[in-house]
């Protein structure tokens, strides 16, 4: 299905042209942050560098979270779940690659822990309960998954759902899917970046810049001002 894909690039057509350029002209809008608790399980680590992936939706704003988070080194958008020779923007967004689009998160673990990722994650990032699509992308290219890295991520985030089902913190239950690392691919340099390169972009105004505004509000503590880039450095 490529309705999303071709909904994006319409989008940025029509704003180059100056047809639209001002998110009163959707009726879309961003869904609120839920507020939820940290894990209970969350173990420490005295290693200095450790590599997560998430998968919610267009990577666009789900990098743009994290670029904002305190002791996140690097988040780069990209593809995870499918094979290499699939990892093409045109090709994922068929969704037929068993790709979704992924954030591979690289963070300093005695900053930030795997543990307040998973709630920024949860809470801010996406939706966890929306089945095989985010906001008006639909599609298994926008599944909610966690591609884990190391058993103790599978602990720790199969804990963690467990413990947010049982406490009813969401309406619905939560459909993330705990997958096996099997490869990440950076997507193209188009999309590194996008939120910060495009902030007036109609998509990002409407969809991923209140993610970011939700971040800062609702962790004041761990939200930076200056975002963590891949292009051009931070």
């Amino acid at each position: 299905m490529k309705l999303s894909f071709t909904w994006r690039r319409t989008l940025l057509a029509l704003t180059a042209a100056g047809v639209i350029g001002q998110c009163s002209a959707f009726s879309l809008g961003a869904e609120d942050a839920v507020v939820i608790p940290p894990p209970a399980l969350d173990p420490t680590t005295q290693a200095r560098s450790e590599t997560a992936v998430f998968a919610g939706g267009c990577f666009w704003g789900v990098q743009g979270v994290f670029q904002h988070v305190k002791g996140v080194q690097k988040a780069e958008s990209g593809y995870a779940g499918g094979r290499a020779d699939t990892a093409r923007y045109e090709r994922v967004s068929d969704g037929d690659t068993g790709h979704a689009e992924a954030v591979e998160v690289t963070f300093d673990p005695t900053q930030v822990s795997y543990g307040t990722l998973l709630q920024i994650y949860f809470s801010v990032a996406h939706n966890p309960t929306e089945l095989n699509r985010q906001g008006p992308d639909s599609g298994t290219q926008y599944r909610s998954a966690i591609f884990t890295r190391s058993g103790e991520q599978q602990k720790v985030a199969q804990a963690y759902i467990a413990q947010l089902d049982a406490a009813h913190s969401f309406s619905k239950p939560i459909v993330t899917k705990l997958e096996s690392y099997n490869g990440f691919y950076p997507a193209e340099d188009e999309h590194q970046d996008f939120l910060t390169d495009h902030p007036t972009y109609p998509y990002i105004v409407i969809n991923d810049l209140p993610k970011v505004a939700q971040l800062k509000q609702l962790f004041a503590d761990r939200y930076q001002e200056k975002p963590v880039l891949i292009k051009g450095g931070s």
